[in-house]
């Protein structure tokens, strides 16, 4: 993230966790930001739309009233709208990001981004999270994972930035390098 998209990012998902926390919704807002995410990461047709400086904000509104309707809590609809106003609607992703980042903060929670080879079930999932508490000693344990059939087997753990790489990929490599050694 550049400077200047931090400069603007920053101060409005602040601004957005403390109206959040003053009404208690940190939980929900977190919830539909996660929602916004996806649809913003699923459509890069949305994406472009927003992000167009040429289209008028009154049509920005329009879809942005059509995709979030009763599903979005009216004070983060008004957010979206303020940002439409003031043309940082493109800083969506940024600032949904970050106030993420707030939210786990708050929550005494962490990120453990996983790649795994196959899907991992609820049990495997369980055990990474207890893990990745043990790690870190957090109270919690949020889980983004990702696909990645490359590895073989196994998987990597990212959390901040460390990262502890158990798969099948990363032990053969290092079976290679003593073996070339």
């Amino acid at each position: 993230m550049s400077a200047i998209a931090g400069e603007i990012v920053e101060p409005y998902a602040s601004a957005l966790m403390s109206l959040a926390q003053s009404r208690n919704l940190t939980e929900e807002f977190g919830n539909e930001i996660r929602s916004l995410l996806e649809l913003l990461e699923n459509s890069a047709e949305l994406k472009n739309f927003l992000d167009n400086p040429v289209i008028k904000p009154q049509d920005k509104k329009a879809v942005l009233q059509r995709i979030t309707g009763d599903q979005v809590n009216p004070l983060l609809r008004n957010f979206l709208m303020l940002l439409v106003d003031r043309g940082r609607i493109l800083f969506l992703q940024g600032i949904g990001q970050q106030y993420l980042v707030l939210l786990r903060k708050l929550n005494q929670t962490v990120l453990a981004e996983i790649t795994s080879a196959h899907p991992l079930t609820e049990a495997q999932q369980n055990t990474l999270t207890e893990k990745v508490k043990a790690m870190t000693n957090a109270r919690s344990v949020e889980i983004s994972t990702t696909l990645d059939p490359d590895l073989l087997g196994g998987v990597i753990i990212k959390v901040g930035s460390r990262v502890v790489d158990a798969s099948l990929r990363g032990q053969l490599r290092r079976i290679g390098m003593k073996l070339a050694q």
